[in-house]
């Protein structure tokens, strides 16, 4: 890829950006995910993107409809699986999306969890080396061939190594709920010609208090789900053992952006002073796809404005 690759992705993205809010119960169906993705372009968002669930929803095919239904919306993959399809056919989607859709898709891969690739009977391995594999095999010849068109690629990256991984062999890295003081590692592990986005978690409501407990739920999830080593990551940001078994209130208020608009496109800010290029808000609130979206709109003021 290259230099001028991740500058047109910068300029197509913008600042902030929308995480399409997730179900766990059931699908929204392709008419109310087009009316949703309509809703947030008039909004201002420049940007939206989109999760995968292996054997239960298709990233590419989800994107596909929601360019169509819309005219300038850039969308990404946070992230595709890799163990959701071969890396020859990643790239053939992937390439042929950015074909018909110019500047308008950026690809983001993640190996995943061990549990993903038992699901698909492959052996999970070294997380590092599996990557490593999977993009180095994205170029393979096939035939035919897939189309010659450029698009940006970026890695699921919340460690060190991770973060190297993405800089030797992406074009950028895609850490998410993670504090201003990994977005400034992150953006020194990588240099400056990587693209950088960050998945900020958010919490919309103008009660702080129950704002602030949401936040602090979302954290102690975080840090009790298995195989992520969330709690060793803050650790090395310099937060205490102390903090972290206790969920500290300096824990929840870097992690999480929670409260009224003015807040949320505070923290926003501190992501991109950080060395961000582009923030994308993941709602942590209830309320369905739908209410997810109405929140969508009612932050749009606030955060199209963050430069």
């Amino acid at each position: 890829m290259g230099t001028t690759t991740v500058d047109a992705a910068r300029r197509a993205l913008g600042r902030v950006g929308v995480f399409l809010p997730v179900s766990t119960t059931n699908a929204p169906s392709a008419d109310l995910q087009r009316e949703a993705a309509g809703r947030l372009e008039r909004a201002g968002y420049r940007a939206a993107w989109t999760n995968e669930v292996v054997g239960g929803k298709d990233a590419f095919v989800q994107l596909a409809v929601l360019l169509a239904a819309t005219e300038r919306m850039v969308f990404g993959t946070g992230i595709a699986n890799i163990w959701a399809r071969q890396p020859q056919t990643a790239h053939g989607a992937a390439a042929l999306l950015a074909q018909a859709y110019p500047g308008r898709f950026v690809l983001g891969l993640g190996v995943g969890y061990p549990q993903q690739a038992a699901g698909t009977g492959r052996e999970f391995g070294s997380p590092l080396a599996t990557l490593r594999d999977y993009l180095d095999r994205m170029a393979a010849p096939t035939q035919p061939p897939a189309p010659d068109v450029a698009y940006p690629r970026i890695t699921a990256a919340n460690g060190p190594k991770m973060l190297e991984l993405a800089g030797e062999i992406a074009d950028g890295a895609i850490p998410v709920m993670v504090p201003p003081e990994f977005t400034a590692q992150a953006r020194q592990v990588l240099g400056p010609d990587k693209l950088l986005v960050i998945g900020l978690a958010v919490v919309a409501d103008t009660d702080r208090d129950r704002a602030k407990a949401i936040a602090r739920d979302t954290v102690s999830g975080l840090l009790a789900r298995p195989g992520w080593s969330y709690g060793a990551g803050m650790a090395r940001l310099g937060y205490s053992d102390e903090e972290i078994a206790g969920v500290s209130d300096r824990l929840v208020d870097a992690i999480v952006a929670y409260g009224d608009p003015a807040a949320i496109a505070a923290k926003a800010r501190e992501h991109v002073a950080a060395g961000a290029d582009h923030v994308t808000v993941m709602l942590q609130t209830g309320g369905g796809f739908t209410g997810g979206v109405d929140q969508l709109e009612q932050l749009a003021p606030a955060l199209v404005e963050v430069a």
